[in-house]
């Protein structure tokens, strides 16, 4: 090879995150097995390029003695006088095959780092085993049957989301990128790119819980204080949860205020059902949760599914009862005694303007009313 091939060489090798003398040593390695068959030797060859000039030399290794478990060989030079022909295309052989080596360790590298990131791609091919997305040219995303809502169906070209949740290396070398559609941290990816205040961290979505497809609950909290979390990811007229909601295909998704009070954080997760009393028991990390008797259907929800939800979002285990049945249980000394009453309602200040919209800001801890409202209330008593 010439030395302005060997300049070609190291040229492509920078542009495409090569190292040269990893590629020339596999140059040299492919080279020694095609003189072996193509000059038909009895023994192994050796081939050496130098790294300047590009000058091959091939040699013959020779047994002149040693031992059977180290023997000692002399290089017979061999050189054929048509040597640069099986090195174009031994070179190109080894090329190609670098480059795109080094394109699959750089996709590997660059979407092992993105676990637990959100992906957009569009649907290539979708079948009972598994379906396969296109994130960009020379990408591609599996989604498996596993990790799919059942309810949801894939047409060719159609864009969706989903979460990366592994990337491996196939028996072929090849990186396999997998992405979920169930998992519960897509719904924090899919209010992240829909709510700014979530993206500059100024909400955080403190727990999910979610049955796919069907229904989920978020938890969300502010960081600063006057600004109403749950209003934030709801966005004007339902405008933002709207997105999220269309992106899941229909799946409802219920955002209420977190609280550190248990109690309270309890009674927020059984929304849209009005709680009126929860007693908890910190030992067995139980909660009696009491709501008026025309709120019992709403608060278990369908087949249970609210208050299945809201004891996976709050990590409590949940039992509810009517007033009527709290009654007969003998819980009503606990009621009367006002042991740990839920009226927070959701967690936003109750004072409306004068033309009937509701303040937007969050209620301060003990209070129905925000900062300004509480004032207000306070001197109109």
């Amino acid at each position: 090879m010439s030395s302005e091939l060997m300049d070609a060489l190291r040229q492509l090798a920078r542009e495409k995150n090569i190292d040269e003398y990893e590629m020339l040593d596999k140059l040299e390695q492919t080279l020694a097995t095609t003189y072996k068959k193509t000059l038909d030797l009895e023994n192994d060859a050796r081939v050496t390029i130098d790294r300047e000039n590009g000058r091959i030399q091939v040699f013959e290794l020779v047994p002149v003695g040693g031992t059977e478990e180290e023997p000692v060989f002399e290089d017979n030079d061999i050189t054929p006088s048509d040597i640069s022909r099986f090195a174009a295309q031994a070179a190109k052989q080894v090329i190609t095959s670098a480059i795109r080596e080094a394109e699959r360790e750089q996709i590997f590298d660059e979407y092992a780092d993105r676990i637990g990131d959100s992906i957009t791609g569009t649907v290539q091919q979708s079948d009972s085993r598994y379906t396969l997305i296109k994130v960009r040219e020379g990408v591609e995303a599996l989604l498996p049957p596993a990790e799919q809502p059942q309810n949801e169906r894939y047409d060719h070209n159609q864009r969706i989301k989903a979460l990366i949740i592994e990337v491996r290396k196939s028996s072929a070398n090849e990186p396999s990128i997998v992405v979920s559609r169930t998992h519960p941290n897509l719904i924090k990816r899919l209010f992240e790119l829909e709510v700014p205040e979530i993206y500059d961290g100024v909400v955080e979505i403190k727990s999910v819980a979610r049955e796919p497809g069907l229904r989920s609950k978020i938890a969300v909290s502010s960081r600063e204080p006057g600004l109403d979390p749950v209003g934030a990811c709801v966005g004007p007229k339902g405008s933002r949860v709207r997105m999220v909601v269309a992106e899941l295909r229909g799946e409802r998704i219920d955002v209420v205020p977190w609280s550190d009070t248990p109690s309270a954080f309890v009674g927020n997760a059984l929304s849209p059902a009005k709680v009126t009393t929860v007693i908890t028991n910190d030992a067995e990390h139980t909660a009696t949760v009491i709501v008026p008797d025309d709120q019992l259907s709403l608060a278990i929800g369908k087949e249970g599914q609210n208050a299945r939800l809201a004891a996976k979002l709050t990590g409590w285990r949940i039992d509810i009862k009517s007033m009527s049945q709290a009654m007969e249980s003998g819980l009503a000394h606990a009621i009367a005694a006002g042991e740990q009453i839920v009226d927070e309602g959701d967690g936003r200040c109750i004072a409306e303007t004068s033309n009937g919209i509701r303040c937007r800001n969050k209620s301060l801890p003990g209070s129905l009313y925000c900062r300004i409202h509480d004032k207000e209330a306070g001197a109109s008593a």
